[in-house]
């Protein structure tokens, strides 16, 4: 097992808040505690709002007709951002008991759109048979720059044990994001990247460029180069290789996407990008396969469709609900670079006591032809693959997958101030902590393992761990996992599935 010692505690502590200490002033303490809201208080209530209680003894259980949508509080959002999230619109017909969910659903997607701090919907007016529906907003900060500071490993424990916590290991810049550049929700992002890697990265989305809000579109360019590679895998573990003198990778990326939405949950994206990448001659060196037919430099075409459903309580960190992923790619429309990629994601949710909780999810993905350079193997290990038990690890192949069973409580819930920060923002600071058992399974085929153990065999894990949830949506993991090889040790995580 791996000890933390002081001086890494402390260094971990500075790379994991610095990406948001600038964010601090975004949150406050009522979008946390949406779940409990919900429960408690299915049909919000604001200041001059009428109880649904009280309404039941005036008008009884009549049919009700939306008169009136009043938005309050969206200074910079426009309102129609807000109304293409709501079930309803005006001149539809509701019974009073439906309101209670419907209110209930309609404060869930105005928070998903992840604009606001705090969102009430309730019924502001009542004359006869109309209502006029109120909904109240607060708004974020939507421009910000916040400092970058990132390792380049896989993970923390890779960074703070393997590769002793290096400075060198870090990429570190500025991130200037501005989100709600029009009121539109679309988002604006420029990082200015150097350290272990130099890179430039903007991107821009929007939502909806129709009428009918249903189209969006995004572009996005980034282009980098580093002084160290992952060449190859030897015994499951990534072997790199620098060179001080010169830059051993090269890369630009660039990509087009238009998105579709039909309704609430559902999602569509088309994707066209294009992508160069070039390595030195001391890659292929250890690693002559590391492109196909041992080239130095490869350029291709990607084309790409996502199907993204999410049902969800709360994206960020949900307790209930279901989620699902189909993402199919083809890179290369020649020998040179050929690559059909297949990947599927689904997650469910489910209360199952007081802030007791279980949630099962699989991850699965196939490459053809099954034949592939170095360069298009990775599977677990890599992004949101992460078998828990198997964190030192890497497993390289053309198919495979993973479960994961998760039972979880929410332990605390509270809110604390930092004097030293009241100066910028009079709001407390919210934290969640959740506690938890997990088991996992995972499976990688690889038709040519060579020196590497772990392909072509059930893998099993299981573990304990705390889940912390505070500002920003941010969610670290704290686990204490152990794995069917007869090791265990603390693992720190901050990803999430989706």
């Amino acid at each position: 097992m791996h000890f933390i010692n002081i001086k890494k505690y402390l260094l971990w502590l500075l790379i994991i808040f610095g990406t948001c200490t600038t964010v601090v002033a975004q949150e406050d303490t009522t979008r946390i505690e949406h779940q409990e809201d919900i429960e408690s208080n299915p049909s919000p209530i604001a200041p001059n709002s009428f109880s649904l209680d009280s309404l039941k003894d005036i008008i009884g259980d009549k049919q009700l007709y939306v008169r009136s949508i009043i938005i309050e509080g969206n200074k910079r959002t426009r309102p129609a951002i807000l109304l293409r999230e709501l079930p309803f619109k005006e001149g539809d017909s509701v019974r009073l008991y439906h309101l209670p969910e419907i209110f209930a659903q309609s404060k869930i997607q105005i928070m998903n759109t992840t604009l606001f701090h705090r969102a009430e919907v309730f019924i502001k007016n009542v004359e006869d048979a109309n209502i006029d529906v109120g909904i109240f907003v607060k708004e974020k900060w939507y421009i910000y720059p916040i400092p970058y500071v990132k390792p380049i490993d896989r993970n923390l424990n890779e960074w703070l044990f393997e590769n002793s916590a290096s400075i060198q290991r870090l990429d570190y810049g500025i991130k200037l994001n501005y989100d709600n550049l029009t009121g539109n929700n679309d988002k604006l992002r420029f990082f200015l990247i150097t350290g272990y890697t130099r890179q430039l990265l903007l991107s821009y989305t929007t939502p909806y460029v129709d009428k009918d809000m249903k189209w969006g579109a995004s572009i996005n360019l980034s282009l980098g180069k580093t002084h160290e590679i992952n060449a190859t895998t030897l015994n499951d573990k990534q072997l790199f290789i620098k060179d001080t003198a010169d830059y051993i990778r090269n890369f630009f990326k660039g990509t087009v996407e238009a998105t579709y939405r039909p309704a609430f949950f559902t999602k569509h994206f088309f994707g066209f990008g294009y992508n160069v990448v070039r390595v030195g001659d001391s890659v292929l060196i250890t690693n002559p396969n590391y492109f196909k037919n041992g080239a130095k430099k490869v350029w291709y075409p990607e084309f790409y469709y996502r199907l993204l459903y999410q049902n969800l309580d709360y994206i960020p960190y949900p307790t209930s609900g279901h989620a699902g992923e189909l993402f199919v790619t083809k890179q290369g429309v020649n020998s040179k670079h050929n690559l059909w990629q297949i990947t599927a994601k689904a997650q469910g949710y489910w209360h199952l006591g007081y802030r007791t909780f279980y949630n099962i999810s699989a991850l699965g993905t196939v490459k053809f032809p099954f034949k592939q350079p170095y360069y298009n193997l990775p599977i677990l290990g890599y992004n949101d693959m992460n078998l828990r038990g198997y964190e030192p690890y890497v497993v390289d192949g053309v198919a495979g997958g993973l479960v994961n069973v998760t039972l979880f409580k929410q332990l605390t819930n509270f809110s604390f101030s930092i004097p030293a920060l009241r100066w910028l923002t009079d709001r407390l600071i919210p934290l969640k902590i959740y506690g938890k058992v997990y088991g996992n399974a995972g499976y990688v085929y690889h038709p040519e393992p060579g020196d590497n153990r772990l392909p072509n065999r059930l893998l099993l894990g299981g573990g304990v761990g705390f889940d912390l949830w505070t500002v920003n949506d941010f969610t670290f993991k704290f686990e204490f996992s152990f794995n069917q090889l007869g090791q265990n040790g603390l693992f720190l995580h901050k990803k999430t599935l989706f």
